[in-house]
């Protein structure tokens, strides 16, 4: 009998949003009400300075996950949102953010 391997699918997005037509510079709040959105979805998060890390085993929970965060912004009073998102979806070997990261790490010594 053959044996069968399952492979856990984990797909990795960079997330940036970015209001546009707000009334100042800081942009703070609008990335906020952003990462509230995504709190609510379930969806595993990193955020930094420049954007954010999202990671699911669910296409369709990932996109989903990524309309909620960039209509938010459009909800706390944005008049343009410009979102960019680069997407990891790797299904040869189970793989994670902080996997990818140590992976990094360990070749560099």
């Amino acid at each position: 009998m053959k044996k069968e391997t399952y492979i856990i699918i984990m797909i990795s997005a960079e997330l940036t949003i970015i209001p546009i037509g707000t009334s100042g510079t800081s942009l703070s709040r609008y990335i906020a009400a952003a990462v509230s959105a995504l709190d609510k979805t379930g969806v595993k998060y990193e955020i930094s300075g420049m954007g954010t890390i999202i990671e699911s085993d669910d296409p369709e929970k990932l996109f989903d996950a990524i309309k909620m965060a960039h209509e938010a912004v459009f909800d706390e009073g944005a008049q343009r949102v410009a979102t960019s998102l680069k997407i990891d979806d790797r299904r040869d070997k189970e793989v994670s953010v902080e996997r990818k990261v140590l992976s990094v790490r360990e070749k560099m010594g």
